[in-house]
């Protein structure tokens, strides 16, 4: 068997069934391969859009996305795309064709390991044929099991060397698991202070230590990052918050985990709401659940009030305190550390009911903590940004950013996926559309660079066609990565594309404008979006009021043969709320 066949064979053994890519000939080898064992390859316009949807997919099924690229320029046209998955620890295989060995002056060699570890991503690769069997398992199980973006080099002489097929008993033994637990690494050690009480917390105590600040706590609020996220820890956490009486909110990764619940606070961080960050700000104790608790989710740390217990509960050892001091760190899975320390809890109130001869205790009913049925009206009626008051600034030339999020709210079916590019505009869609659950929210934050959101949506689209998938995109962001559009159309997807159009890069607008520095590297002339999308093949409508969104309810009516995008001229006179915040930073 040649091994680019072997190759796919692996990972069509493996479960891979989507697959995007640009195919040259470095990689159409294995691409077709791929295809001829039932894989659906996506071909995108771009690289770097292949592997934002690769990456979107990956983040709304939950599954490893697999991307195939070109040697030398396909690969490095994916770098963008790859960068954020790796910092997002999205588990991907970059299936990146190389040159032979013995192609020492090729203009296309370049050095993928090096750039692989330069970026985040895992260099992986085929060293002969009779170790490539090997080595696609070995980059595949990496990339599910410690959820890593994996780049495996596939030579053009290796691949087209011969090998034994992969003998499917032994496939079957090697098949990826459940995420394997981090080994709890020992800090590095002292006479006392918080590297002795992160030691400690590494070890078989931890869950007890943490269950013990929990029930000493009186206002905790529990924040459910990635690997909340990641471990399905939601319905976990929302019981053991039920046993304390905790507050819940997320990073921006997670939103939705806690849709639901009347004591979901929604994001923490620069989007939070007033309410929100002013019940953040009065929690005695702050859990971190697979959440790194970064600047972004804490705002700078002025959500952490002095005197604050901060505890961060992480699967990999390294990640505790990684951004912030903490009092207490646990190193396990999310899911399970909550269940460890809901029973602890539950233990300790029966302990005590015994003791008393009374039935009352924490492990009688849920405690009170933080929750009140007037606090629990607060939320009700403040919590979301929709509710907050605002002076609409829109007039009849440009529709208020806020105006135009809520009108689409209210429109757009409930059952939704919400993928956002990065830009002055992202809290508005982020924070006034809301999501059914954390899948429905596609976030490709964590390299904050522009151009990938549109494709990212169309990884989610085709990853949860059951769903209405809304790209929120910038004026910037959306011409930067136009050329998807075609990739939309062609595959017929009924998804809504909102342009934020504000004629400018806005964050930098707002950054240096009020210094006095001149913008006119970052604005630009009017442009018509809706005409370009038209001649992609999209269905438009221009929106400068919320009149204009009829045209929109026509689409949603059917019958949605393909996507439908909004060109709306917003309001910019000032930075967004949380642009604002995060300059606080700069």
């Amino acid at each position: 068997m040649l091994v680019s066949e072997a190759v796919a064979a692996v990972l069509a053994e493996f479960g891979a069934d989507t697959v995007f890519g640009v195919v040259g000939s470095g990689n159409f080898h294995v691409t077709n391969a791929l295809i001829a064992r039932g894989a659906r390859f996506v071909p995108a316009r771009h690289e770097c859009g292949a592997a934002s949807m690769a990456d979107g997919w990956a983040r709304t099924t939950g599954r490893p996305g697999i991307v195939s690229v070109h040697q030398g320029p396909g690969l490095t046209n994916a770098m963008t795309g790859i960068t954020e998955a790796a910092k997002s620890r999205t588990p991907l295989v970059v299936l990146a064709a190389d040159v032979a060995a013995s192609a020492v002056r090729s203009n296309f060699r370049i050095d993928v390991a090096g750039l692989a570890s330069a970026v985040g991503a895992v260099p992986a690769r085929l060293h002969s044929p009779d170790f490539a069997v090997d080595d696609t398992v070995r980059a595949y199980r990496t990339a599910v099991e410690d959820r890593r973006t994996v780049i495996l080099a596939l030579p053009l002489d290796v691949q087209a060397g011969e090998c034994q097929a992969p003998d499917p008993e032994r496939l079957a033994a090697a098949m990826p698991g459940p995420a394997r637990t981090a080994p709890a690494r020992a800090k590095a050690a002292g006479p006392g202070g918080r590297a002795r009480l992160l030691r400690e917390a590494e070890g078989p105590h931890a869950p007890a230590m943490l269950a013990e600040a929990i029930g000493r706590a009186e206002r905790p609020v529990f924040i459910a990052g990635r690997g909340a996220r990641n471990s399905h820890a939601g319905a976990d956490l929302e019981r053991l918050a039920d046993a304390c009486g905790a507050l819940l909110a997320t990073s921006a990764a997670a939103k939705g985990l806690f849709r639901g619940s009347p004591w979901d606070l929604d994001v923490s961080g620069g989007f939070a709401s007033p309410l929100a960050a002013e019940l953040i700000r009065g929690a005695d104790l702050l859990v971190g659940w697979g959440c790194s608790l970064n600047m972004w989710t804490m705002r700078h740390g002025t959500l952490v009030t002095p005197g604050t217990v901060v505890a961060q509960v992480d699967i990999e050892a390294d990640a505790l305190g990684g951004h912030r001091p903490i009092d207490l760190g646990v190193t396990g899975d999310v899911a399970s550390v909550a269940r460890e320390v809901r029973a602890i809890l539950a233990g300790a109130g029966a302990d005590a009911a015994a003791g008393s001869g009374s039935g009352s205790g924490a492990g009688a009913g849920a405690a009170a903590g933080y929750r009140s049925d007037a606090l629990r009206g607060r939320i009700e009626r403040e919590v979301r940004w929709r509710d907050v008051p605002y002076t609409d600034e829109g007039d009849d030339r440009r529709i208020d950013p806020r105006t135009l999020s809520i009108a689409l709210d209210d429109l757009l079916p409930a059952e939704r996926t919400v993928a956002i590019d990065s830009g002055n505009f992202m809290g508005y869609p982020s924070m006034y559309l809301s999501v059914p659950d954390a899948d429905g929210f596609c976030f490709t934050q964590a390299y904050q660079s522009i151009g990938l959101g549109l494709a990212s949506a169309i990884g989610a689209a085709i990853a949860r066609p059951d769903r209405l998938t809304v790209a929120a995109l910038g004026d910037g962001g959306a011409l930067m990565g136009i050329s998807e559009l075609e990739t939309a159309v062609r595959l017929r997807l009924p998804m809504v594309i909102v342009v934020y159009d504000d004629e400018a890069y806005g964050a930098e607008v707002h950054h240096f404008g009020p210094d006095g520095h001149r913008l006119d590297t970052v604005r630009f002339p009017p442009v018509n979006i809706a005409k370009i999308a038209r001649g992609f093949g999209c269905a438009a409508a221009r929106v400068r009021q919320v009149a204009d969104l009829a045209k929109v309810r026509k689409w949603l009516d059917g019958p949605r043969d393909r996507p439908l995008l909004i060109d709306a001229k917003i309001t910019s006179e000032h930075g967004s709320w949380w642009l604002e915040e995060a300059f606080r930073g700069h």
